[in-house]
């Protein structure tokens, strides 16, 4: 008889056959709020410039990049979890 039992190996925990976000998803979805927060940044920037307003386009190019990014980011993490 062997002293090693069938059940001794832990099985990872989360659900069965979920891999869970791998290194390349969390990579993208950083890249993802960056990118939103930065790009809201240069377009209320140039819209700035253009009206020749101060850092209102700017504040309002932040807000919409970082509730944008956070819904991305909502839906990309939900999708991978589901998997």
């Amino acid at each position: 008889m062997s002293d090693e039992q069938p059940n001794d190996r832990r099985e990872p925990q989360g659900r069965p056959g979920s891999q869970g976000l791998s290194g390349r998803d969390l990579i993208g979805v950083g890249g993802m709020l960056s990118g939103s927060v930065v790009g809201g940044l240069v377009i209320g920037l140039l819209i700035d410039r253009w009206a020749g307003t101060g850092p209102v386009f700017v504040l309002i190019g932040i807000g919409l990049g970082i509730v944008l990014g956070a819904v991305g980011f909502w839906v990309r993490v939900r999708e991978a979890l589901r998997d």
